[in-house]
């Protein structure tokens, strides 16, 4: 018996009754199935690159949240081989409020991989497509599954719940990990994987949900250890949340007579890299000497309030200074000046969207996603 068998059979209970059945899921799947627009429909063969596609904007964000922007891609980039001609700085624009920027650096990178590498075919199977930038564990055997009807085992947050409550698993995430998939590995059917998988994602999204879920309508309800105990809600088990610490920094709005505001490119790599900014100081724990950190010499003036931001692994508070220069000012090594009319088009990041807000500034934050 493998570890992760041994560790499932010592710490989770076993379903009441009978065992989950596949065949049960999807033939609620048949009938309930969510019309999202990158599914084909039933007896049509998916396209693996809108499959790809959706998987990587869906990592981290809502459906709803992905909708306008997968339309928008695909109109302009209908297949692989266009999104790898475009210009890296083209797309990550088109990305700008979706957050997580290295999936649009990664999405880039595994386009132009496919496209120059594979012919502008994705590989078939988890091995080959784990091998692209961009593509994990779980996204690969999404693919493999959905797209190329592969067996593969693909877990998801909604996937993790459901198969934490049939199981009822009591060890914690992340450590509960091994045992979620080995019973996964359990239910995967060699016929329609991929259509086994979605009808995973949606029983998550859709009855299993984290809050209150539907359990009355679920297809498993008569084998679900975590519905017979009545606590469903208390799975998957996780470790108390810490947070991280408070960050602090500073950005400098600066606009010239003739109606340009003054912006550079962050780093390729780290965080948001690549993205549009105005000009800021690092993002640290304290926050001394900002104004020693101006891009230029002006008459600048401290922001009345904050602008409050929330990263994956911590909270920032970014104090703004503006300042109006002339018009024939240059722009500082690094820096470039762009038109306020053209502001909203830069690749700018939600935080730096909520700064440029904050001086009063055109181009506005995005509305909050899920």
């Amino acid at each position: 018996m493998s570890v992760a068998g041994a560790a499932v059979r010592k710490k989770s209970r076993a379903a009441p009754g009978v065992a989950p059945d596949p065949e049960a899921l999807l033939v609620w799947y048949d009938r309930h199935r969510r019309h999202l627009p990158w599914r084909s429909a039933p007896g049509e063969a998916a396209d693996p690159y809108h499959i790809w596609l959706s998987e990587i904007m869906l990592q981290q964000t809502t459906v709803k949240a992905v909708g306008p922007y997968y339309a928008k891609f695909l109109a302009r980039w209908p297949d692989v081989g266009r999104l790898a001609a475009a210009p890296l700085d083209d797309v990550l624009k088109a990305w700008a409020g979706l957050g997580y920027y290295a999936r649009a650096r990664n999405l880039h990178a595994c386009a132009k991989a496919v496209a120059g590498e594979h012919g502008g075919r994705f590989p078939d199977d988890e091995e080959g497509l784990r091998a692209l930038p961009g593509i994990g564990a779980y996204t690969a055997a999404a693919i493999a599954a959905i797209a190329f009807g592969r067996r593969a085992v693909a877990i998801d947050g909604n996937i993790e719940r459901v198969i934490a409550r049939l199981f009822a698993v009591e060890t914690q995430l992340p450590a509960a990990k091994l045992e979620i998939r080995a019973h996964a590995e359990t239910l995967v059917p060699q016929q329609r994987a991929g259509d086994f998988t979605q009808a995973m994602m949606d029983l998550g999204a859709t009855i299993c949900s984290p809050k209150s879920p539907a359990c009355g309508i679920c297809p498993w309800i008569a084998v679900c250890s975590a519905r017979a105990r009545g606590d469903a809600e208390t799975f998957p088990r996780k470790a108390p949340k810490v947070e991280g610490r408070m960050r602090y920094g500073a950005s400098f709005v600066v606009t010239r007579a003739d109606g340009h505001v003054l912006v550079r490119s962050r780093p390729e790599k780290g965080l948001l890299g690549g993205m549009t900014e105005v000009p800021s100081t690092a993002w640290a724990h304290e926050l001394e000497n900002a104004l020693a950190q101006a891009p230029l010499k002006a008459k600048w003036r401290k922001l009345a309030g904050v602008v409050e931001h929330g990263f994956t692994h911590f909270p920032l508070q970014q104090t703004v200074y503006a300042a109006s220069v002339p018009a024939k000012t240059k722009a500082p090594a690094g820096m470039r000046w762009v038109s306020l009319a053209d502001l909203h088009g830069e690749a700018l990041p939600n935080v730096m969207r909520k700064v440029v807000a904050h001086a009063g500034l055109a181009a506005r934050p995005e509305r909050k996603r899920g």
